[in-house]
C-alpha cells in the first residue's frame, strides 16, 4: 500500500512538472518574440543607450529577458499546480479559505516587480553612473550586464514582498506569533543586512541600504500583518492536512 501511495504521488508530481515546464516553453517562445519590447521595460530605470561587445551578446540578451518574462507568466500556472497538487489534502472550508492567498501571493509579487521598476533600480543606477562620472568615466553600458543587474534586483524585490504573507500564515498555523516577531526584531535585522550583502550585485553601502530598508519594513508590516490576520484558528488541527492524506491512502 505505501508503494502505491509513493508510486501514485511520484506520478502526479512528474505530470504537473511536465504541465508547468511545457506552458513554461510556449511562454518562453511569445516572450522572445516581444524581446525588444521587454528590453524597453529593462531600459525604463535608466533610459540610456546599450550596447553589445559580442555578436552574440545581443542574442543571449533577447534570450534572458524571454526567459526572465517566461518566469514570471508561469508563476500563477506553477502556483495553481501546487495547490492541485495538494488539494485532495484539505479539508472542504480549508480549500476555500487557500484561494485568497493563492491570489494574495500573485498580487504581492507583481508588485514587488513595480516598486522595484519604479523606485529602487532608478536610485541605484543613477547612483553607480554618477560615481563613474565623477572619475571622468564615460558609461557604455553592456545590454547583457545591465539585463543581470536588473533581473537580479527585480526577482529578489519580488519574493520580498511575500515576506509578510508567509509570516501570516506561519501565524495562522500557530508556529509564531507578533510578540515572537517582535522580540527577534533585532536578530531579523541583522540577518536581512546579511541577505542584502549577498544578493547586492554591488559592495557598496548604498546598494546594501537600498535592499536591506525594505526587507525590514516588510517584516514591520508583517508583524502587524500577523497582529491582524495571523491568529490561530479556534478549532486546534490535530493532525495536518498531509498526515490526513496519508492515513487515508494507507
Amino acid at each position: 500500500m505505501t508503494s502505491d501511495f509513493l508510486t501514485q504521488h511520484i506520478a502526479a508530481i512528474r505530470q504537473r512538472v511536465y504541465i508547468v515546464l511545457g506552458f513554461l516553453t510556449v511562454m518562453f517562445a511569445i516572450s522572445f518574440l516581444f524581446a525588444d519590447i521587454i528590453i524597453s521595460w529593462f531600459r525604463r530605470p535608466l533610459p540610456t543607450d546599450l550596447v553589445f561587445y559580442g555578436p552574440a551578446e545581443a542574442l543571449f540578451a533577447a534570450i534572458k529577458v524571454a526567459f526572465f518574462a517566461a518566469i514570471l507568466f508561469t508563476m500563477p500556472m506553477l502556483i495553481y499546480q501546487i495547490w492541485k497538487f495538494f488539494e485532495p489534502a484539505f479539508l472542504p472550508h480549508e480549500k476555500h479559505s487557500v484561494f485568497p492567498y493563492i491570489v494574495t501571493a500573485t498580487l504581492l509579487f507583481m508588485c514587488g516587480l513595480a516598486v522595484c521598476n519604479i523606485i529602487i533600480l532608478p536610485l541605484a543606477l543613477e547612483y553607480l553612473v554618477a560615481q563613474g562620472e565623477k572619475l571622468a568615466l564615460v558609461p557604455a553600458l553592456a545590454v547583457g550586464q545591465y539585463i543581470d543587474f536588473n533581473a537580479k534586483f527585480l526577482l529578489v524585490f519580488g519574493m520580498a514582498f511575500e515576506l509578510p504573507l508567509v509570516m501570516t500564515m506561519l501565524g495562522r498555523i500557530g508556529a509564531i506569533s507578533a510578540e515572537l516577531l517582535v522580540k527577534f526584531r533585532k536578530h531579523a535585522i541583522v540577518v536581512f543586512f546579511l541577505l542584502a550583502t549577498i544578493m547586492t550585485p554591488t559592495p557598496d553601502a548604498f546598494n546594501l541600504l537600498l535592499m536591506a530598508v525594505p526587507l525590514i519594513l516588510l517584516y514591520e508590516v508583517g508583524i502587524v500583518s500577523v497582529r491582524l490576520w495571523g491568529q490561530p484558528r479556534g478549532v486546534p488541527q490535530k493532525t495536518s492536512p498531509i498526515k490526513r492524506v496519508r492515513r487515508t491512502e494507507v
